[in-house]
């Protein structure tokens, strides 16, 4: 699946910079809230789920080479998070649902852990 297809069907925010989201490959998701967790769980081209908002999701997400990350509970990250998401070419998404939503929703529209 590609990233753009779940950006349409779950009425994702994007908060990074515009981008052909159909190029972006979707294989898995990982939810945590836990960085140590995320880095010995999440694989490359997952999106991640989780309501941290700050800097450190973009470092560990450059690492890992996710997808993207969904940001939950209407949580948002400040425009440093933002600026360096950019750089490192981290999409960052934002919703006002739960975590446990976003990754039920993911889970209908066939991306399973991995």
């Amino acid at each position: 699946m590609d990233l753009k297809t779940i950006i349409e069907n779950i009425d994702l925010i994007l908060l990074t910079e515009e981008r052909d989201f159909s190029c972006i490959p979707v294989h898995s998701a990982y939810m945590s809230d836990l960085l140590s967790c995320v880095m010995t769980g999440a694989k490359p081209h997952s999106v991640w789920i989780t309501l941290i908002a700050n800097i450190n999701i973009v470092a560990v997400a450059s690492l890992l080479d996710i997808s993207a990350i969904i940001i939950t509970e209407d949580a948002q990250p400040d425009q440093e998070t933002i600026d360096r998401a950019n750089m490192e070419e981290i999409v960052l998404l934002s919703t006002e649902a739960s975590s446990y939503t976003v990754a039920g929703k993911l889970w209908e529209m066939g991306i399973k852990e991995h």
